[in-house]
C-alpha cells in the first residue's frame, strides 16, 4: 500500500499555531485518522485490498482496489464511505457516556461531530460526494454519473463559500477561510479531472463511430 503525505499539511500546522488553534487541529487530525481507520476496516471486511493512503491537511484518505460486478462494487463503496462518519458518531456517543473531564469530553465530541458533518457534505471527493456518486452510479452510466456529481459538487461549493464568507465576517475566524480555500483546491482539481475524462470520452466516441463506419464500409 502506497503512503503519501501532502506538504500542505505543514503550512496548515503553522497557520493553526499562529491563530492559536493548534490544539483543536491536533484533535481533528487524530480523529480524522481514526475516521479513516473506519473506512479501512469496512473495506477489509468487504474483502477489498487497500491501494493508497493519503495524509492531507484536513484528514486522511484511503483508496481500495475494486473489481467485479458494478452494482455490488458500488454498494461496497457506499458502505465504506459511510463507515468513516459512523465511526466518528460512535466515538461521540461513547465519550458522552464516559465519566471524563468535561472540557476534554466537549473537545472530543465537537471534533468528531465536526469531522462527521464535514465529510458528509455531498462534495466529491468527500465521503458525502462518494456516497452520492455510488447511489447515482447504481442506476446511471459512468459518464452521466460523472456529469451529475461534478455539477452538484460545484453548486455545493458555491453555497459553502457564501455561507463561510458570512461566518468569517461574523465570527472573525480565519481558519474557516483556509478550510474553504482547501475545498476549492480539491474542487478545482476534480474539475480538471472531469474535463479530461469528458475529452477522453468524446475521443473514444468519435473513434467508435469511425470504427463502426469502417466496418459497415467493408461489408
Amino acid at each position: 500500500m502506497q503512503i503519501k503525505i501532502s506538504l500542505q499539511i505543514f503550512l496548515f500546522i503553522i497557520i493553526f499555531i499562529l491563530t492559536h488553534q493548534i490544539e483543536i487541529y491536533v484533535y481533528l487530525m487524530l480523529f480524522a485518522f481514526i475516521h479513516e481507520l473506519g473506512h479501512m476496516f469496512a473495506g477489509i471486511i468487504l474483502k477489498l485490498k487497500p491501494k493508497a493512503l493519503n495524509i492531507m491537511p484536513f484528514g486522511v484518505s484511503i483508496s481500495f482496489e475494486v473489481y467485479g460486478y458494478k452494482k455490488l462494487i458500488e454498494i461496497k463503496k457506499l458502505l465504506i464511505a459511510l463507515a468513516g462518519p459512523i465511526t466518528n458518531i460512535l466515538i461521540s456517543i461513547i465519550v458522552l457516556i464516559l465519566n471524563i473531564n468535561f472540557e476534554t469530553k466537549q473537545i472530543i465530541i465537537y471534533s468528531n461531530i465536526l469531522i462527521a458533518i464535514f465529510n458528509l457534505i455531498p462534495l466529491y471527493p468527500l465521503d458525502g460526494g462518494r456516497i452520492l456518486k455510488s447511489l447515482i452510479r447504481i442506476n446511471c452510466s459512468k459518464v452521466k454519473t460523472e456529469q451529475i456529481v461534478n455539477k452538484i459538487s460545484n453548486i455545493i461549493m458555491i453555497i459553502l463559500t457564501i455561507i463561510s464568507s458570512i461566518t468569517i465576517i461574523y465570527y472573525k475566524n480565519i481558519a474557516i477561510f483556509f478550510i474553504i480555500l482547501y475545498l476549492w483546491i480539491l474542487t478545482i482539481n476534480e474539475n480538471k479531472k472531469f474535463s479530461l475524462k469528458m475529452k477522453a470520452h468524446k475521443i473514444l466516441q468519435k473513434e467508435g463511430n469511425v470504427l463502426t463506419f469502417n466496418n459497415l464500409s467493408v461489408k
